[in-house]
């Protein structure tokens, strides 16, 4: 087990020396990196739709990577906004590290490209360890998936800069606990800020691309506590 652990941790050490590297390489061409993370399923896709044509509209030089197993769904979903995206199939990999992210930022996007959103592949666990050199990690949940779901994948929610809930629409007739969920939040990432969204009603429409703005012109963002333990 001592071994496993061993090498998990130089795994992470290797990752985490990457994502400074390219977090710095970012930061120089004035390009800043918002890793999305959530389960399948919790509207990141459509979350990240809204989000670009605002961009696009407001005149900011966005793009999006999005990661999965197989498809170009979630890529041609995104390209609808006319800003340019790319897709990541990862053969199996529940994940995307930062030595992959770097590669595919090498040539692309554009250099004057402010944001781009990293739709990152739809799983709770492995991503959560995995930093890509982002300024700024968002997690989701929509309201379907249990007030619970921050104890029961502490890492994602505990590391996360802004947490986000989606498919509010349906909130009353699923029954979910606002209250219950923020409780939950704040025991994993005391201080965290929780919004509320929909893309079907576009409550929240932009709070996202105003955060991800204000990573970019140096506005600090959440500090978690597990961050700074594990620093």
């Amino acid at each position: 087990m001592c071994r496993v652990v061993d090498l998990q941790q130089a795994v992470l050490a290797k990752n985490d020396a990457t994502a400074g590297t390219l977090r710095r390489g970012l930061a120089a061409r004035g390009t800043t990196v918002v890793n999305v993370l959530s389960s399948p399923g919790s509207g990141k896709t459509a979350l990240l739709e809204a989000e670009l044509l605002l961009a696009r509209e407001r005149g900011v030089t966005a793009a999006a990577l999005t990661a999965d197993l197989a498809t170009e769904n979630d890529a041609m979903r995104l390209a609808r906004s006319g800003l340019p995206v790319k897709q990541v199939l990862t053969d199996g990999l529940c994940h995307l590290e930062a030595d992959m992210l770097a590669g595919h930022l090498r040539d692309w996007p554009a250099e004057d490209t402010r944001l781009v959103f990293v739709e990152n592949v739809g799983n709770l666990v492995c991503p959560a360890s995995y930093d890509l050199g982002e300024a700024l990690r968002v997690v989701l949940a929509s309201v379907t998936e249990g007030e619970d779901k921050p104890l029961k994948y502490p890492t994602a929610f505990g590391l996360a800069h802004l947490v986000i809930v989606t498919k509010t629409d349906i909130a009353d007739a699923v029954g979910f606990d606002e209250a219950a969920f923020r409780a939950n939040v704040e025991q994993v990432n005391p201080g965290v800020d929780v919004v509320l969204t929909s893309a079907r009603t576009g409550a929240g429409a932009g709070l996202l691309l105003d955060r991800a703005l204000a990573a970019a012109d140096g506005t600090a963002v959440h500090m978690p506590v597990m961050a700074q333990a594990r620093a």
